[in-house]
């Protein structure tokens, strides 16, 4: 199965989950049109509070639907949006990607992989006890984040479930996604 967008969201107000839409717009340099996350700097409200003044890493939130899958064997019932991504996929192994690497979304959208989505105390309030399930440990008792990744808007277009996703280009040398 290729790799593919299965859903795709976005909400003008800053909340957990965000709404289902047909399509988002995606615009280079600031996120998804019409998003509350969109914009040139942070605007994740604990982000603005420490500096409004810092480069927007995280214009773009995506999730593997596959996270869903490994959820709902340990008892929880997430859909798409519900964790407030912007784009849900599925047979692409988001995690596994190095930082920069760019992935091509659709016909027209390029973004760049900035980091992972580090999870906040709402993922409990979302679902009691989901927090520790989107996290996770490595053999070397390393914090493994599950919550899905971050990304800037390289070049816009627009976006829909049903449209392929790929990876454009990687960096020579691997680095491995941190929080942003």
């Amino acid at each position: 199965m290729a790799a593919a967008v299965i859903a795709v969201a976005r909400d003008g107000t800053h909340r957990f989950s965000k709404q289902h839409a047909p399509a988002i717009t995606l615009l280079a340099g600031l996120g998804v049109e019409g998003d509350a996350h969109a914009g040139v700097t942070v605007k994740h409200r604990s982000r603005v509070a420490r500096d409004p003044t810092v480069p927007n890493l995280r214009q773009l939130h995506l999730i593997q639907a596959e996270l869903f899958d490994e959820l709902a064997e340990a008892g929880f019932r997430v859909a798409p949006a519900e964790m407030g991504e912007n784009v849900t996929t599925r047979g692409i192994d988001l995690l596994a990607l190095p930082t920069g690497a760019r992935l091509r979304l659709g016909a027209t959208a390029l973004v760049e992989v900035t980091g992972l989505r580090n999870p906040c105390h709402q993922i409990d309030a979302f679902q009691p006890g989901l927090m520790k399930a989107v996290l996770g440990r490595a053999a070397d008792g390393s914090l493994i984040r599950k919550a899905g990744v971050m990304a800037v808007v390289l070049e816009g277009g627009i976006v829909a479930p049903g449209d392929a996703v790929s990876v454009a280009w990687q960096p020579a040398v691997f680095h491995p996604l941190a929080p942003v």
